[in-house]
Order: structure tokens, then sequence, then C-alpha cells
């Protein structure tokens, strides 16, 4: 593989990476519908260490407005509640004795726009790690010994693949949005 075609596949994997992360970032803004990620950023308290929640509890989404949390210790369960309400997500959290509740209120519309810029914002960031990539693309390429259209050639693929990830990224926030709006 030469230079060109080595430069190219790291802008790639650069911009990959962009979207991958935007992903995930955009699977912690709630839609509406109970997901067992909305609690994704839970931290519990276990054996005095800081746990993810996936770690120490199963959970599950029983209908469109519940999440269940079945921790696998019954003696977890004030702290699966702690560590909810420290996360912050807005969520009331009550326990049966055997699993912690929570029902998911439908969103406002006001809450709905607030979720949408953070979308938004999510995908701007994801463009700007986009276009950093593009530029230490063409960065790189300058410093390669080949011919001016050669090089030409080179920044018209470096362009064309930014053009392609921001297509890309403009279609994940498109899809995101109409998931946070749908009532």
């Amino acid at each position: 593989m030469d230079e060109v075609e080595f430069i190219l596949e790291e802008a790639k994997e650069g911009m990959e990476k962009a979207i991958s992360h935007l992903k995930k970032q955009l699977s912690n803004i709630r839609a509406g519908k109970a997901n067992p990620s909305m609690l994704g950023s839970v931290m519990v308290e276990y054996y005095g260490a800081q746990t993810p929640l996936n770690q120490v509890a199963n959970v599950n989404t029983p209908d469109a407005r519940t999440l269940s949390i079945q921790p696998f210790e019954k003696s977890m369960i004030q702290e699966i509640e702690k560590g909810i309400m420290q996360a912050n997500l807005g969520f009331n959290p009550m326990n049966n004795g055997e699993s912690v509740i929570i029902n998911v209120p439908p969103l406002t519309e006001e809450r709905r726009k607030q979720l949408s810029k953070q979308a938004k914002a999510e995908a701007e960031d994801a463009k700007v790690g986009v276009r950093n990539d593009r530029k230490q693309a063409m960065q790189e390429l300058k410093k390669v010994e080949i011919s001016e259209d050669e090089l030409k050639d080179a920044e018209n693929d470096v362009q064309e693949l930014t053009d392609s990830y921001i297509e890309r990224i403009d279609n994940i926030l498109a899809t995101k949005e109409k998931e946070i709006m749908t009532v």
C-alpha cells in the first residue's frame, strides 16, 4: 500500500470513530420510549468502587414507558436507586423490594427541543472531528512526494470521503431528531 492510500485509510478510520462516538452519544439521549441505554451513564457504589449499573443489574423494558432494574444482589437496591438519582437523568426510581422500577415520563415539547439541541451539538462535534481528520490528511498528503496531479486527485479523494461522512452524520442526526420529536 502506498503512502497516499495509507493516509486515506487513516483519515477514514478517524472519521469512522467520529461516527461511532456520535452514535454512542446519541443513544444516551432519550427519545420518549424507555430504553436500557438511557441508564448507560449510571454508576453504582459496589463494594467501595464506582461500577456501571449494567455490571450489577439487568436492565429491561417491560413496556414503552417503564424501565425495570433487577439487581444481581438484593442488597444493591438502595445503591442502584442512589446511583440513578445522582446521575441526574430526571427519573424517579421506586423499588418493590425485588427490583427498581422507573416510569419514564412522556417528554414535554420544551424538553424535546432541548434534547434536539443536544443532539445537534453532538452531531456538530462529530463533524468537527471529521473535518480535523480531513485537515490532518491534507497536511500529510503535502509531505508525500507525488506529482501535482496526483496530489490534486488525492485531495479530491479526501474531500469526497469527508463529504460522505458529513452526509452520514446529517442522516444520523435527522433520524434521531425525528425520534425525539415523535410524540
